[in-house]
């Protein structure tokens, strides 16, 4: 009769594609039950946003039904978001798993779009998200989201985030007296501002907090930076060598401050045309992959060139909520999948060296 040693090391054969390792060694085996040939247990994925979710399931059914005395299986699949930055470190965020900032070397590269539909997209998945505008002097995730002036609530001392489409969100927009005002600050005030709207607001728990950074390798990436753990950043690009070459800028200050590369994403990688159904490279080809090999960071996608993500921006509704099942929808689903993977091995490889710490002690 089969029994718990056989039922594990059958499932040790299987391995999760992007951290390398069986899937009994993560733990990701919960509540195994073997009881007169009925074996029951829980499969815990490492993300809700996985790429490989479904490939891990599979394997798993194929690698139970070789154990011929095996009458009944049951399994149910949950996931739960690893964290990917040291929450001990951080008392005043310890709620959030993961803080991705999403960075860009200069403007115009569509930097905002791209984190409102990977905030929306993480959240579709079941992942539990914030979106922070760090943005101060531009805020315009308030307008993306179709959002205008919200009316965000103090609880206490801690500010509550608006809520868009399954998103938290705190935007410096929502604070200007007019859509048109310009921010006219100091470093130092812009700095305080971030952290405020950093450790003063009530993200509560969530799986990941995305955070809109200003272009460029000014205060608020550097406060950001040196104030709190983050899992990492995202660079976002387009194919131009000029967009490219500055992006690689941005990597370089980030690397000297020793802050993680989740990776990079091209936007406006091309167009497809509806009559022909070909891809147009109207701003050049290749810029993000070269990037990703000189620095050897992970590539996670390409996003198009289209009128539609264009305008579900300026009017306030994104692609992903007005048209999830499109070409477009479908390639910011794909980046935030690859996103969450990152996300995940970056967690593994932190929680490995804390046990080597822990055992050279």
């Amino acid at each position: 009769m089969v029994g718990v040693d056989q039922v594990l090391s059958q499932l040790s054969t299987v391995i999760d594609p992007d951290l390398k390792k069986d899937i009994v060694s993560m733990g990701m085996i919960k509540d195994l039950e073997v009881n007169d040939g009925n074996v029951k247990f829980t499969l815990e994925l490492t993300t809700p946003a996985c790429p490989f979710n479904e490939d891990i399931e599979r394997d798993v059914r194929t690698a139970m039904a070789q154990l011929k005395d095996v009458k009944k299986f049951d399994l149910s699949v949950t996931a739960k978001v690893q964290e990917g930055r040291d929450l001990s470190a951080d008392e005043a965020l310890s709620t959030v798993k993961n803080i991705i900032a999403v960075a860009s070397g200069k403007g115009g590269v569509g930097k905002t779009t791209v984190a409102v539909n990977l905030a929306l997209a993480l959240a579709k998945t079941g992942a539990k998200v914030g979106l922070l505008d760090a943005d101060i002097y531009g805020p315009s995730v308030p307008l993306m989201l179709g959002m205008g002036k919200a009316a965000l609530q103090v609880d206490g001392n801690k500010l509550q985030p608006a809520d868009s489409h399954g998103l938290k969100v705190v935007s410096f927009g929502f604070f200007a007296e007019q859509e048109q005002q310009a921010a006219i600050y100091r470093g130092p005030i812009i700095s305080g501002i971030l952290k405020q709207f950093l450790v003063d607001t009530n993200w509560s728990d969530l799986d990941y907090l995305i955070v809109d950074l200003p272009p460029g390798t000014g205060d608020i990436p550097l406060t950001l930076a040196q104030t709190i753990p983050i899992t990492g950043i995202l660079v976002v690009t387009t194919p131009q060598d000029v967009a490219s070459s500055i992006a690689m800028k941005a990597i370089g200050m980030f690397t000297k401050l020793n802050v993680p590369l989740i990776g990079i994403v091209e936007n406006m990688s091309y167009f497809k045309c509806p009559d022909c159904n070909k891809e147009h490279h109207i701003f050049g080809q290749g810029g993000a992959k070269k990037i990703s090999e000189k620095f050897n960071i992970p590539f996670l996608g390409e996003i198009p060139l289209s009128t539609g993500i264009m305008e579900g921006s300026d009017t306030g509704k994104p692609v992903l909520v007005t048209d999830s099942q499109s070409v477009n929808s479908e390639a910011f689903m794909t980046a935030a999948k690859n996103i969450a993977a990152q996300c995940s091995i970056i967690a593994a490889k932190m929680k490995e060296e804390i046990s080597a710490e822990a055992t050279t002690k």
